[in-house]
Formats: structure tokens, sequence, C-alpha cells
């Protein structure tokens, strides 16, 4: 399934709603040179924009508006770990070398966001208030008390937490314990993305939105890119397009499976509720499969959402059955009023691993956020601007692998929604980790 529709509308979400205004852009017309161009204005494309300048020029071109995909779309939660794998995994696959750099890079990822927002004084972007995951049974515990003793082992800032240390966390008794991320955080989604664009552009990057790249080709000084008014020459190209990647490279987006996410957030909840649940703001979500999740925006909305197999009555279907969530996990909330529901895809790759791909001389690219894009995307941009900067790919933190087209691409990519009803199975088994 390619995502090759490039609309402008940014979605109806509460992060649209309350962002900061973005900075003025413009489409990219005539024919311009710069020493990289960058495809993609989300966390990955801004973030190596931003680690590029000011010394090197570097274009960046936006199909649609900043933060327009998964980067305006997400939950917000900036989180220090992946999605699935852990250390001992990272490194049975990736070998001692690259498994302890990537695990560095990993464990890194959420202190490098927030150290972004503070530096460039990124007005409301995150809070760096810890990450929790809490254990749904008992016998995810077990999961919890291994991770956290891989991840500490590894210099990762983290915390057990018993289940009466959770409840008084989080004002709830739904789950069995958990830990506590002290690094991690949550982000305004949009807010951020403006910010780093705003930094990127004051550092002397270009950025040209409402501008797909529609075609990309060598020529003798490098690459060209073309957009419906212009193009753009340069030395070398990062294509930061993630799970919105469309056939600029064909064989890029049959890597990985675009898998559709729905975020919801309530009407600002009251004092005396907000006091009750999650009163120290921090984010969570659970170990289940068929995540669920919570947070707080600025003003006091409650941000979940979920995942479903069929798109039939969506969000009348999102609305009671997260509702219901919430309602059991933190019984105080009383009746759950919405305010916005929306979605955005995630790029996840069958063995839940970010890939680096050398995709051809002078042309590099990442994929597979698995969940985990905020921190991900951004410590990504570094590598990225690395490489871009003419380092040697041996190298770079994570091994460059060729990217290999899953077989029955476009099968698995229309029935990949289906696999909820395996996780939500594995989801009610018990077992010890």
């Amino acid at each position: 399934m390619a995502l090759t529709s490039t609309p402008t509308d940014l979605p109806n979400s509460v992060w649209a709603a309350t962002a900061p205004a973005p900075i003025d852009t413009q489409p990219l017309a005539g024919d311009v040179t710069a020493d990289v161009v960058v495809v993609g204005a989300g966390y990955t494309g801004l973030s190596t924009a931003l680690h590029l300048a000011p010394d090197v020029d570097t274009v960046v071109l936006e199909a649609s508006e900043i933060g327009f995909g998964a980067s305006g779309r997400n939950n917000g939660l900036a989180i220090p770990t992946l999605a699935k794998a852990d250390p001992e995994e990272i490194l049975r696959t990736f070998g001692p070398e690259k498994g302890e750099a990537t695990i560095a890079l990993i464990r890194d990822s959420a202190n490098l966001v927030f150290n972004l927002i503070r530096e460039h004084d990124m007005e409301k972007a995150g809070e760096q208030n810890g990450w929790i995951q809490p254990a749904h049974s008992p016998g995810r515990m077990k999961l919890v008390e291994r991770r956290l003793q891989e991840w500490t082992s590894r210099g990762a800032k983290a915390d057990l937490l018993s289940r009466e240390a959770l409840r008084d966390l989080i004002g709830s008794d739904a789950w069995h314990g958990g830990w506590i991320a002290h690094e991690g955080g949550t982000v305004h989604p949009m807010a951020y993305a403006r910010g780093l664009a705003k930094a990127a552009v004051g550092k002397g990057a270009r950025i040209h939105t409402r501008s797909p790249a529609t075609a990309l080709e060598r020529v003798p000084e490098g690459w060209r890119i073309r957009t419906p008014d212009g193009s753009v020459t340069a030395e070398r190209v990062v294509l930061a397009t993630n799970a919105y990647s469309d056939d600029l490279w064909p064989r890029l987006r049959r890597t990985f499976v675009p898998v559709k996410t729905w975020q919801m957030a309530t009407k600002p909840l009251s004092d005396n509720v907000r006091k009750s649940i999650l009163p120290g703001r921090h984010a969570l979500s659970d170990t289940r499969g068929d995540l669920q999740f919570a947070r707080y925006d600025w003003e006091g909305r409650l941000v979940s959402g979920a995942s479903l197999i069929f798109d039939i009555n969506s969000e009348e279907r999102l609305k009671s059955m997260v509702g219901a969530r919430l309602q059991r996990n933190f019984p105080q909330i009383g009746e759950v009023e919405w305010d916005y529901v929306w979605s955005g895809f995630l790029a996840m790759t069958p063995d839940f691993l970010p890939r680096l791909h050398v995709l051809a001389p002078g042309v590099f690219s990442w994929l597979g956020c698995n969940g985990r894009g905020v921190a991900l995307a951004t410590a990504m941009g570094p590598v990225l601007a690395e490489l871009a900067r003419g380092g040697a790919p041996e190298n770079a933190p994570l091994p460059i692998m060729e990217p290999r087209e899953m077989p029955l691409h476009g099968l698995v990519t229309r029935f990949a929604r289906s696999d909820l009803w395996r996780r939500r199975r594995l989801d009610a088994v018990e077992f010890g980790g």
C-alpha cells in the first residue's frame, strides 16, 4: 500500500488545534542547489537538517505541511526503549559492537529530545517527567523486571515500581506494578515538530512545504529531486519519510508495513479528577500488545487511543471502547467525553527493529519506528546527518542493511490489522516473560 496522495489539510487533532503557529514556508519554485536534500519534514528530516546546520547547506522538501505525517499525529510519548526488542535481543541480532552502539543510541534518545526542546526554547513542546510501563498481569511483571535489569545495566535511569508505588504515581489499581524510565516523558507532537523546524531554519536550513518529491535521478553533480514546480540538485539525499514512504524509492516502502493507529483526546478533565489520575503528568503505556496508554495535553485533556481491525463506524466504536478502558483503569474519571479523534500510520518492520540503509551512493534512509517514533526518529537525525556529511557508513551506530522487501507485501499490508486478534489473545495469556 503506497501512501501516494499528498493532501495538505492537517488532521482534526488536538495537536493541530493547540500548537504554536508554524514558521512561514513556501513551495519550492525553480531549480536550486544544496549540499544535502532531505525529503520529509517530520522528526527525522528536521532533526537531520538541524544537525547538519549551519555548515552544510540543506534543503528540506515536505509534500504537505510540517508534521503532517506521523510526527504530528502520534501520542507524544518519548520513550527511551524499543517496543519489543530489549538489549539482549538487540545484541543477538546486531552483534556486540553495533548492538551496544544501538542500545546506547536508544537509551539516550529521549534525553536528546528534551535537550533540544530546552536548547532551542521550544514553546510548550514537552515535559521530561518520566515514562511508566505498567504490567497488565502478574506474569508480565517478570518481563518488566528483566527489561529493567537489561536497560539499567547499560546506564538507563529507571526504577521498579511495586503495585502500591505504581498506584500512588498513576491513581489506579488496574495494573500489577511496573517500571519507570525517568528520562522519558511527553511531547506536544506538533509543537515539537514546529520547534524543530524553527530551530533548523534559524541555523540556515531551507524548508519548502507543499513540495512533494516526484522523481529522483542520478546526475553528474550527484542527485536531482524534482517537485511540481522546481528541483533540488545535491550531492547527497536523505529520505526521511518512514511510514509515509511512497514510490520515490519503491523498494523502500516494501520493506515495512504501514500500520494505522487512532489517537483521541477527552474534553479537559476537572482539577479534582486530574489530581487523582496521573497526578505527576507522567506518560503511561502498558505491556499489552494491544496497547493501553494515557497522557495529558497542556489543557488537561487525557490523550489515549487504540487500534481497530475494521474502520467501519470507527469514531463511535473508538469512543465507546477507549472510554470503557479508561473507566476500567481510572473509575474516578466518570463519564468520558471526547473532543478529538484522529489517525495516522507508523512503520512496523518484521523483527520490530530499526533499519538503516544506504540505498545508493549518497542516498540514505532509515525506517522502523515500531511505535517509538518520537525519541528514535529524533535520534536518527544525527546519524543520518553524519552520513550526509560524508561519514563512513561502517562508523554508524546501527548496521547498514540492504533493504529486504517483504514477500507478498501488498497482501501482508492489507491484512496487517488482523494481527490485532492474535495480540489480544496473547494479552490474555499469563506467562513468565
